[in-house]
């Protein structure tokens, strides 16, 4: 699959639903991830960081590989997370992913272990070199401690022509910038932090990763187009509205307040997996004031 219209759009990084009994929810994840088709989505990414993939079995994600490939019917790309905890891992998920039917790779470094950039390189190519899927190189150094900088994305592009596209979520759009000047239109450039998206596609992004948009798609959907309509004053109504939602995508428990927007939303539970629990207390009344007030003042 060539470039042209792959990762463009909004993308959600879908949430994993759990039972009451902590099993992943496969009837309610393939019915979520056909509402974000309905409000307009271009494709859905499971197994990342908001997906909890770090608490899922190989087994669990390929698993939800396949449930999300028979919702979406061949409609749009399954891209799926490649994270792990080790080389062998992450090959094996690489080849098991595109056997299960997904239409595209995501590419974390590895988890826990922050490598320097000649140990990154190896393990990035090894998991490309195990894999002709359409592949994202994500880039967030502050959750995984491991930084892509636009040189070393540009070599990876130039080393293998199935690197489509970068999910930059260092927070610098400045970074943006910086991988265009090294190899133009080589890579179509995605943001992955929700608070950015604006800022983002006025530097160039044509996709977005997208977390709140589990909560709120038609929102997400309708920001992403006026953003590329016509940029911050296009959208500043609704960006003013959805930031204190966007920035709940940037903190330490992103996973519990995006999951309890989706409850309070009507889209889902907000049942993560142990070690994570819901937000309790003070931090629970906060989160639940700004939901709430925006569930109360959007536009339907």
């Amino acid at each position: 699959m060539s470039n042209a219209g792959f990762w463009r759009g909004v993308l959600p990084a879908i949430t994993t639903p759990f039972t009451a009994s902590g099993e992943v929810d496969h009837v309610f994840l393939a019915e979520h991830a056909r509402r974000m088709l309905a409000a307009g989505c271009s494709g859905i990414v499971p197994l990342g960081s908001l997906g909890e993939s770090a608490t899922l079995t190989f087994d669990e994600k390929i698993a939800i590989v396949r449930t999300l490939v028979a919702a979406v019917e061949g409609r749009v790309p399954v891209v799926a997370g490649i994270a792990a905890l080790s080389t062998a891992e992450g090959v094996a998920l690489a080849q098991a992913v595109k056997a299960a039917g997904a239409g595209g790779a995501m590419v974390l470094p590895p988890y826990v272990y922050s490598s320097d950039a000649h140990e990154m390189g190896a393990y990035i190519r090894a998991i490309l070199a195990a894999t002709d899927l359409p592949a994202l190189l994500y880039n967030n150094p502050i959750a995984y401690r491991t930084d892509f900088t636009p040189a070393q994305i540009a070599r990876f592009a130039a080393e293998f022509p199935h690197v489509q596209a970068v999910k930059e979520s260092s927070g610098d759009v400045r970074r943006l910038a910086a991988i265009r000047e090294l190899i133009g239109d080589r890579l179509v450039l995605l943001v992955g932090v929700d608070d950015l998206i604006v800022e983002g596609i006025a530097m160039g992004a044509e996709g977005w990763i997208a977390g709140t948009v589990n909560a709120f798609p038609e929102e997400a959907v309708q920001l992403f187009e006026q953003s590329r309509a016509g940029g911050y004053e296009a959208a500043r109504e609704l960006y003013e509205w959805s930031l204190p939602l966007l920035r709940m995508d940037t903190v330490p428990k992103f996973v519990q307040l995006i999951k309890l927007m989706q409850e309070r939303a009507g889209l889902g539970s907000e049942r993560v997996r142990a070690p994570r629990l819901v937000v309790e207390g003070a931090e629970r009344e906060q989160a639940l004031a700004l939901i709430d007030h925006a569930i109360a003042t959007r536009k339907r």
